[in-house]
């Protein structure tokens, strides 16, 4: 079975495709995004918060991408994560990276349905956040999140059900050999 990483912004879908898929092709599973959040509750933080006191402590992001790079090295699992793919292609470890995408009205009625709350208030959450992980990422790795170069497969999921963006992963797998 292959490494798999699937990638993708807040809303995007990537822990629902995620769970499907880990169901589909019986592999485990970790989601890196979890550890991040745990880090931001337990210091009493929203992930926008947690974001930018990040930008200022890389060693938070640094010890939660060393976690990473030694999930994929294990090798046969599903990580999603931001940076999952980056991770495995900065490090050449072999996996089969997924960009997931969708425009911004979508996944903020995604992450509405999701948690609820002021819309006005979500988006500019999701906005900050992105940004302050963008500038993250570009400082501390010298990466551009908007590259989607290093993908196998970047799917948008703005007009997709779970269930199709899977089989179109599994397709891909299948025609690449990888299952």
């Amino acid at each position: 079975m292959p490494t798999i990483t699937i990638s993708g912004a807040p809303g995007v879908g990537t822990t629902t495709v995620s769970l499907l898929l880990k169901e589909k092709l019986n592999l485990p599973y970790i989601y890196a995004g979890e550890i991040f959040r745990r880090e931001a509750e337990k210091r009493g933080m929203s992930l926008s918060e947690f974001s930018k006191y990040c930008e200022k402590n890389p060693e938070v992001d640094k010890k939660l991408d060393e976690y990473q790079k030694e999930i994929l090295e294990k090798g046969n699992i599903i990580l999603e994560g931001r940076l999952a793919g980056w991770i495995a292609h900065i490090n050449k470890i072999p996996a089969f990276k997924v960009l997931l995408k969708a425009d911004i009205n979508t996944r903020i009625e995604r992450i509405l349905k999701r948690e609820g709350g002021d819309r006005d208030r979500k988006l500019k959450e999701t906005l900050e956040r992105e940004r302050s992980e963008a500038k993250r990422y570009r400082e501390f790795y010298g990466i551009d999140i908007n590259d989607e170069s290093i993908y196998d497969l970047v799917i948008d999921t703005s007009d997709k059900t779970p269930e199709e963006i899977v089989d179109i992963i599994i397709e891909k797998l299948k025609t690449k050999g990888e299952i």
